[in-house]
């Protein structure tokens, strides 16, 4: 069985956020359609949630209106909603838990960042043996900067995309997803 997997959609990725990603208004309208398709079909949602609790934090504070799920794709009941601390959502949560007991072996992924919990999520799902088919218009990057150069977040989403396509996952955009 399939299952949504939507990660980090978030308040303080959209305009007047901690943390603005370029694109994410786009994204979330891709993720809503994907996400009414599922719910049209039954077939399982399950929402991830970062809570930022390292010191320093900027964003994703906790009790924070940023650190919300955007009202847009606001969960409904019988939906989970994972809370995790760390990039990886399988990491010290109970997601893997909640796939075995669904009899979820394939996952449809999306959501923000690309570059962060999107790839190391991607990744993890591979060492559990989850086949991923990845929303390349259903996630969203920022601008990143390293030794002085400045690289643009769509360069950036698309890099992360590339590498994830083929190894860790089949990547498709959101309207070529097929039920």
């Amino acid at each position: 069985m399939r299952a949504l997997l939507i990660i980090d959609v978030q308040n303080d990725y959209f305009p007047g956020g901690r943390c603005e990603l370029v694109g994410s208004v786009q994204a979330l309208e891709r993720v809503r359609a994907v996400l009414n398709r599922f719910r049209e079909k039954e077939c399982p949602v399950i929402f991830v949630r970062h809570i930022n609790t390292r010191p320093g934090a900027a964003f994703f504070l906790p009790g924070t209106s940023g650190s919300e799920i955007h009202p847009d794709i606001a969960p409904m009941e019988g939906e989970a909603v994972v809370v995790k601390h760390a990039p990886n959502s399988f990491f010290q949560t109970n997601l893997q838990e909640l796939l075995q007991a669904a009899g979820v072996d394939e996952l449809v992924v999306c959501g923000m960042m690309t570059h962060m919990c999107i790839d190391t999520t991607v990744r993890a799902a591979k060492d559990y043996g989850i086949p991923v088919t990845l929303l390349y218009d259903a996630c969203a990057a920022r601008d990143l900067e390293i030794m002085g150069n400045s690289i643009p977040a769509n360069v950036v989403h698309d890099a992360y995309m590339a590498g994830l396509n083929g190894m860790f996952a089949v990547v498709k955009l959101a309207e070529q997803l097929e039920f």
